[in-house]
């Protein structure tokens, strides 16, 4: 499959969402984004970047930053968008980052916006979701909604990076988390340096 869904919610880090995003339109995959209203906030806080204040702002900065059709910007209040129904083929959902409300929305079938409803259909239609959880320390619900979406078949990539591929720079540690996203989606890359032994 060429068609990816990206959900950026509103935990901390979404470096990580938008650094995938801009990978699988540079090679060309079709992406289906949905970002929470916080979502906008973290992303002009932490990566300077103005992405609007509601879905048609947003929108339309979108189509002038990334113009092109691979691009599908779906509203997370929408729950009549191509990613709500199973019957829309995808190969498969990455929640960058995965904040600890998104995560027990998902554990729990409590789909309140379009990225819950996305990885909801993405689950039981047997395909793979990775959530990226951002969250520090953990307490036992965490926990607990982690075991949960585990047993259900989610993937929990947490933003811990390693260092054995000596990483210079904070996009050395963002590329060695997004790497391994695409990696469990099935999308061949060389974000970062692999292992190859001592």
């Amino acid at each position: 499959m060429s068609n990816y869904v990206i959900g950026i919610s509103g935990a901390s880090g979404a470096i990580y969402g938008v650094t995938l995003l801009e990978y699988l339109l540079k090679k060309q995959h079709q992406v289906y984004l949905i970002l929470s209203n916080s979502a906008r906030l973290i992303i002009r806080q932490e990566l300077g970047r103005e992405w609007g204040g509601h879905f048609s702002e947003t929108l339309e900065i979108l189509k002038k930053e990334y113009p092109n059709d691979q691009l599908i910007y779906c509203n997370e209040e929408d729950m009549t968008a191509p990613v709500a129904s199973g019957s829309v083929l995808t190969g498969g959902m990455v929640v960058a980052p995965c904040s600890m409300k998104t995560l027990a929305g998902i554990a729990h079938g409590f789909s309140s916006n379009l990225i819950g409803r996305a990885a909801d259909v993405t689950l039981k239609e047997r395909r793979p979701l990775v959530l990226i959880p951002r969250e520090t320390p953990l307490h036992r619900v965490h926990l607990n909604n982690m075991l949960t979406v585990s047993e259900m078949g989610a993937v929990l990539l947490p933003a811990m990076p390693a260092f054995y591929h000596q990483p210079k720079s904070i996009d050395d540690l963002v590329h060695f988390v997004v790497a391994r996203a695409l990696d469990l989606i099935g999308v061949q890359n060389t974000l970062s340096k692999r292992w190859n032994g001592i």
